[in-house]
């Protein structure tokens, strides 16, 4: 039997693309084992999948300067010791990384073992830790083909995103139920990416009055983010966090509003949802998100409206632009040749295996 690790963390960001490649790995005969760190999101998304998990140590890798960053290293050798100890054990047929702070310990441990590697990048440029471990990899599959432009021209091939099977399968009458919609009117799904946005919520819930006369609003809010006061307002439903339910809620929504995740506009695209993205700005990030929502404004899959400029009246002009604008935004996303990526991420995992 051929046998795989997959490696990636931080973020659900850094996992669900490696879940979504789980059936067929299975399929394709791959034993599957983990690593990922101790404490971090990846460890309970993957048990919950029942996979082999182990964890090894590793620092946060940061672009300023920082004491920590010194005693971070330490940990990160400590973690590549660990690593090429595991993968001697584990004996894998190739290592597949989604990127985040874990893999960089993993990449060097499997480089040390001989064990080949193939690397995803889901945003157009790569982050750091990413761009310590390409050197070390064989192949690096993307999710924009503009990262090609960033990428050794003999190592880079653009795939798309991995999206979850279970995301085709949801049920738009049993959204509605779990929302307590009545189907009436067209339905909005607000998301803030897996923590919420606190400035995305406070402008929505800001024209929540008017908004709520034309459309029904599922609105997930972020964990500690949901607001007492509008508990049971007819047309309206928040939540902090939703996982199975996810498939229903997207197969109702009519629209989107969301952050510029990668992963997240990968799945409007494969699903064909018109989208509003409010990437995060750069002041709080290194502005990956900004050129995410750039490249699918430039291709007519979604409409973009800035963070830093958003008001309640601003949000709530472009969501009733992009509703009134729905068909052009699905037309374009039908003609696009991207959509589900775990077919092509296959095939260059098959290629690539001792």
């Amino acid at each position: 039997m051929k046998k795989i690790v997959l490696t990636g963390g931080g973020t659900a960001g850094h996992v669900t693309p490696n879940i979504a490649l789980l059936p067929s790995l299975k399929e394709a005969g791959f034993e599957i084992a983990y690593i990922g760190t101790k404490d971090g999101i990846e460890r309970k998304l993957i048990e919950k999948e029942n996979i082999e998990y182990h964890s090894v140590p590793t620092g946060k890798l940061r672009r300023y300067l920082s004491k920590e960053n010194v005693t971070d290293m330490f940990r990160v050798v400590k973690g590549v010791k660990e690593s090429f100890f595991l993968l001697k054990k584990l004996k894998p047929d190739i290592v597949f990384s989604k990127g985040g702070f874990v893999a960089v310990p993993v990449v060097l441990g499997a480089k040390l073992n001989n064990i080949p590697v193939v690397i995803h990048e889901s945003d157009i440029t790569p982050g750091l830790a990413n761009k310590i471990a390409i050197p070390f990899a064989k192949c690096v599959c993307t999710t924009f083909p503009e990262t090609l432009n960033y990428i050794p021209k003999d190592k880079g091939v653009n795939t798309g995103s991995p999206i979850r099977k279970e995301l085709f399968f949801g049920d738009k009458k049993k959204g509605m139920e779990i929302c307590g919609f009545e189907g009436s009117k067209p339905i909005i799904m607000v998301m803030g990416g897996s923590l919420g946005s606190v400035k995305i919520n406070t402008q929505l819930r800001g024209s929540l009055k008017t908004l709520l006369k034309d459309f029904d609003l599922c609105h997930l809010c972020g964990k500690g983010n949901v607001d007492p006061t509008l508990e049971g307002k007819k047309g309206y439903k928040q939540f902090e966090y939703i996982s199975d339910e996810l498939p229903h809620i997207m197969a109702m929504a009519d629209i989107i509003v969301s952050r510029a995740g990668s992963n997240s506009i990968s799945e409007f695209l494969a699903l064909k949802k018109p989208n509003l993205l409010i990437p995060l700005s750069a002041k709080a990030s290194r502005g990956d998100q900004i050129l995410n929502a750039k490249s699918f404004e430039k291709q007519g899959f979604s409409m973009v409206l800035d963070e830093d400029n958003m008001t309640y009246v601003s949000l709530e002009k472009s969501i009733r632009d992009l509703y009134e604008k729905r068909e052009e935004y699905i037309k374009n996303m039908e003609n696009s040749s991207l959509s589900n990526g775990v077919k092509e991420v296959m095939k260059v995992i098959n290629k690539y295996v001792k």
